[in-house]
């Protein structure tokens, strides 16, 4: 079955791959160029509240001193691995906007005289979506006592920008950039009144997005928490422009951002992060953090996006029970069914090792494996497959190949334990074993305990089997010399004590990529042999004595 769904994804990856090719040909013709010039807007709507353009940007820190750089080699001292990030124009947001509008004209004059014109890397869909956004959220400082011919330009610019998102917005696949599209669209139509159909037309487009976006609770299907906030920071910023326009906001676009909200305060962790589940890499929360604090969260479910999330006293615990997401959502998914996330007293003790994707390639691939999530892991294998063609890749990602089962899950809080347990069949079909895991923190004695089940379904598989438990790199971890407890070093007088009985364990390093740099760090290993038969492993972690 699993063979039949890649043929068909190839077809239609070589289809895409195909029309991309002749469509960057055609790009670059004179007659496409030409197309793109319609009416230039007499008059601007309304001036966007440019400090709205935090929310979507990333950028903090430092100013960005334009003043200080010459206009006239500003774009020739680009360097081509930060194309996306100048030409973008997000860092519009940085600049002081008294003393850099006079340079900043200059400076967009001469990026409208090399690049008015369609050019592949420049053009690329994020990029100019964030910069048609840019640059009307910054229209007021761009155009103050400018010139008529610069007015002209500017405007014309945006227009013809804006229309080729328009014509080649129905052949991206990817969801996210489909986003940025309509973000732009609809904004082009709140502030030019020549072009008010765009604002219609982005409304209706991103209300259909939305129903191939979220499930019914309003988390991203791709199950990634990275994918959650990048979606609820373009939805509060188009609610937001369309707020400061004076316009009605559609009841959709309402309803689906208290689910976002809704969805990352129940998954929001101790320390103001998004836990490392499925392609999620440390994020900053702060464009979003008004909206989370003035939001009032309705947490009766015992799960939302194949999380579940266990709360007590100072203990908090969360834990991916959920099957993989369908192939079309895949890209960023990672091998971890079962995995969990520990924090004791707001420090987070068991952690998964984090999605590379602002590393390298190498490390976004690496931390597809079961070995960088804290679950188990058998023959060295990962639970997941993912898909190797190429081509398939360049168009939907590095999408999974095959899938697998997850299944009785059941949460339990009675006076002596809270938590869930969960199983999965990942293992099933090469080895004959399923995998179930219990995990409980003991209300009576304050500390946290798991079992894990491997079932043989199939006799006659020997199997290696790894069970992992990666710690916070803040923290040190040395093995005691019992040879079945490991001490984890949280500060001076304070430690904890992991424990697995009936088994030895092993200190291994290990690596952390959830951040922007690889990082060392150590986990606890669970090791052995099985062939036919059943094995139960039980192991705790309380605090030291």
């Amino acid at each position: 079955m699993f063979g039949l769904k890649s043929v068909y994804f190839y077809l239609i990856a070589c289809q895409i791959t195909l029309i991309k090719f002749f469509k960057k040909i055609y790009f670059s013709s004179k007659n496409y160029n030409k197309s793109l010039e319609t009416k230039v807007p007499h008059q601007i709507y309304y001036n966007p509240n440019p400090f709205l353009l935090s929310i979507i940007t990333s950028y903090n820190g430092q100013p960005f001193k334009i003043s200080e750089i010459d206009p006239n080699i500003f774009w020739i001292e680009d360097k081509k691995n930060k194309t996306d990030i100048m030409h973008n124009f997000f860092w519009l947001s940085l600049i002081d906007r008294k003393a850099d509008s006079k340079k900043l004209k200059k400076i967009i004059y001469i990026w409208i005289l090399r690049n008015s014109k369609y050019k592949r890397t420049i053009w690329e869909t994020s990029t100019l979506s964030a910069r048609v956004i840019s640059w009307i959220l910054n229209i007021d400082i761009i155009l103050h006592n400018s010139t008529f011919d610069f007015k002209k330009n500017f405007l014309s610019c945006i227009i013809r920008q804006t229309n080729h998102l328009k014509r080649n917005i129905r052949f991206e696949k990817d969801l996210a950039k489909k986003m940025e599209i309509l973000t732009a669209i609809i904004l082009t139509g709140l502030v030019f009144k020549e072009y008010e159909e765009n604002f219609d037309t982005g409304i209706k487009q991103l209300e259909l997005l939305l129903k191939d976006l979220f499930d019914n609770n309003g988390f991203p299907l791709s199950r990634n928490p990275s994918d959650l906030i990048f979606f609820s920071k373009y939805l509060i910023f188009c609610k937001e422009v369309i707020k400061d326009s004076q316009k009605y906001v559609p009841e959709f676009l309402d309803e689906i951002i208290n689910k976002n909200l809704n969805c990352i305060s129940y998954i929001k962790t101790p320390d103001e992060q998004m836990p490392l589940f499925n392609g999620a890499s440390v994020i900053d929360l702060k464009p979003i953090e008004k909206y989370l604090n003035s939001f009032k969260p309705d947490n009766k479910s015992s799960s939302l996006g194949g999380l579940c999330k266990i709360k007590f006293k100072n203990h908090f615990l969360i834990v991916d029970i959920d099957k993989p997401p369908k192939k079309n959502f895949s890209k960023s998914y990672q091998s971890g069914p079962l995995s969990f996330e520990y924090f004791l007293d707001g420090v987070k003790i068991i952690t998964n090792s984090g999605f590379g994707v602002n590393i390298s390639k190498k490390a976004e691939l690496l931390s597809r494996l079961t070995a960088c999530q804290s679950t188990l892991n058998i023959n060295e294998t990962s639970v997941t497959k993912f898909e190797k063609n190429d081509i398939i890749n360049n168009i939907f990602g590095n999408s999974i190949r095959d899938s697998f089962k997850s299944y009785d899950f059941f949460s339990k809080n009675e006076n002596v334990l809270i938590g869930c347990t969960a199983a999965n069949n990942g293992y099933e079909k090469e080895f004959g074993c399923t995998h179930k895991r219990e995990i409980y923190i003991d209300k009576e004695n304050n500390f946290l305990k798991g079992t894990d089940h491997i079932f043989k379904v199939k006799d006659g598989y020997p199997i290696r089997y790894d069970f992992r438990f990666h710690i916070n790199p803040e923290l040190s971890l040395v093995k005691t010399m019992s040879g079945n407890s490991a001490l984890i070093q949280i500060s001076k007088n304070k430690s904890l004590i992991f424990t697995i009985y009936n088994e030895n364990l092993e200190i291994e390093k290990s690596i952390f990529l959830g951040g922007k740099k690889i990082i060392d760090n150590a986990c606890i290993t669970v090791s052995g042999n099985l062939v036919n038969k059943n094995k139960i492993f039980n192991w705790e972690i309380r605090k030291n004595i």
